[in-house]
């Protein structure tokens, strides 16, 4: 508390640039920009997640797999620290073990492991890929939207365009990628909304509430909209548009996304309450009837649908307040909150999903900190840089990324978990770009 007093001070109080000594007067973003490019705290975490996503490409030391929702927020930072040749291997890896209909597969495992592992997973094989196994969670509907972004961030990243050209099982990678864009339409498009359908789970997770695990569609799963996989698959959407050339392709594709934004929109937005409403059932509800959903707010969908441009930049200010005032309110550490109020006790049969555990209501960075990156974005610096800095001490403090925080900040999950580290980096990669245009 007293580093943090010290940096407020000098951003209300102070008329001169501490770093110079320059006694004229500056303006309160010049400021800011001096405390975000002497901020030690940012560079030493900046600097633990280099060293943890040299360690591999799976998710954490929970896991054993590669897992493309997590690898591609972590892409990035690996291209810095981590050969070519295996960040394309892991890549191509996914179109590998691609499905005939085009979806993607959540990850993929060593095959041996895979043999001996008591997980459940009903693996898949690839006769084009010997040396893992791969599963699919079949209840979310953001892999093949992951895949496309992951896709997008290496090219952009690289300057590979090439890589758009490799052949995979007789398709190209860009043949592949529409194939994948082309699933979600086929398979897990509502025509009545317009929208992008899949099993009910708490804002972007991937555990349905009628099964003890919860990760497999099944006869009891209750089917929905809501804003994560649709603000997902316009993310996406955006990305494929800027790898293709083909104007046709182009113009089919725009016009898809406008659709969903539009329908986002007018289903799933409360202009009202200024908020997204958590689902649209397609079949009723897995929760009592007296129970009231639409309080739930989601914040990792919310900052999702930010960076799908969903959101005018007042709403993107009244949603950041939204997030404050819940964290205030449920004391968490952080806006990496995933949803407040959390479900009650009882409503999801996994166990870990009692109410601010795992992703009912337990706090994750790898969410909170892509908020920070649209705050950054979207004119929103100061917010940024106040709302990052429970992130980047609790990393320090706890001496690693670790997957999620319950409420008292006590760390749960992997403690090597690369996704935080990955968001974290773009986060203050992004204040310093900012700091530095000042």
């Amino acid at each position: 508390m007293k580093r943090k007093s010290i940096i407020y001070g000098v951003l209300l109080a102070g008329l001169c640039c501490f770093s110079c000594g320059n006694k004229q007067p500056v303006s309160q973003e010049k400021q800011l920009a001096e405390c975000i490019m002497h901020d030690t705290l940012m560079n030493r975490v900046d600097s633990m997640a280099r060293e943890i996503v040299k360690g591999g490409f799976n998710a954490g030391d929970g896991y054993g797999e590669v897992w493309i929702r997590d690898y591609n927020t972590f892409i990035e930072l690996a291209m810095e620290v981590m050969p070519d040749s295996l960040i394309q291997d892991n890549l191509l890896t996914f179109f590998r073990f691609q499905g005939k209909t085009g979806d993607i597969v959540d990850g993929f495992i060593d095959i041996n492991k895979a043999a001996s592992s008591e997980i459940g997973y009903q693996y898949r094989y690839s006769s084009t890929e010997p040396r893992y196994a791969a599963h699919k969670n079949t209840v979310e509907t953001d892999q093949e939207s992951s895949l496309v972004q992951a896709v997008w961030r290496y090219v952009t990243k690289s300057g590979n365009r090439a890589f758009l050209k490799q052949v995979v099982d007789g398709k190209t990678v860009e043949e592949r990628l529409a194939n994948a864009l082309d699933f979600l339409l086929k398979e897990r498009y509502n025509a009545t909304y317009g929208l992008l359908w899949g099993a009910t789970t708490a804002d972007w997770g991937d555990v349905q509430p009628e099964h003890p695990w919860g990760v497999e569609l099944d006869e009891n799963s209750h089917l929905c909209i809501d804003i994560y996989d649709n603000a997902f698959f316009i993310i996406a959407i955006n990305h494929y548009l800027e790898l293709i050339d083909n104007q046709e392709a182009r113009n089919y594709w725009a016009e898809i996304r406008d659709n969903i934004h539009s329908n986002v929109r007018r289903y799933l937005w409360d202009d009202k309450a200024q908020k997204f409403i958590p689902h649209i059932y397609l079949d009723g509800s897995p929760f009592p009837a007296e129970f009231d959903e639409k309080k739930v707010y989601y914040h990792g969908g919310t900052a999702m649908a930010i960076e799908a441009g969903l959101l005018s930049k007042e709403e993107i200010k009244i949603s950041n307040d939204a997030m404050l005032a819940n964290v205030k309110a449920s004391g968490a550490p952080s806006i990496g909150l995933t949803v407040y109020p959390p479900y009650p006790d009882g409503f999801f049969q996994n166990k870990d999903m009692h109410p601010y555990g795992y992703q009912n209501g337990g706090d994750w960075t790898w969410f909170g900190a892509r908020m920070i990156l649209q705050l950054v974005r979207n004119g929103f610096a100061q917010e940024a840089y106040d709302e990052i800095q429970p992130m980047l001490e609790r990393v320090v403090k706890n001496g690693g990324f670790y997957e999620w925080y319950a409420v008292d900040g006590t760390p749960s999950g992997s403690g090597t978990f690369r996704g935080e580290a990955g968001v974290l980096h773009k986060a203050i990669k992004a204040l310093k770009v900012w700091a530095k245009e000042q």
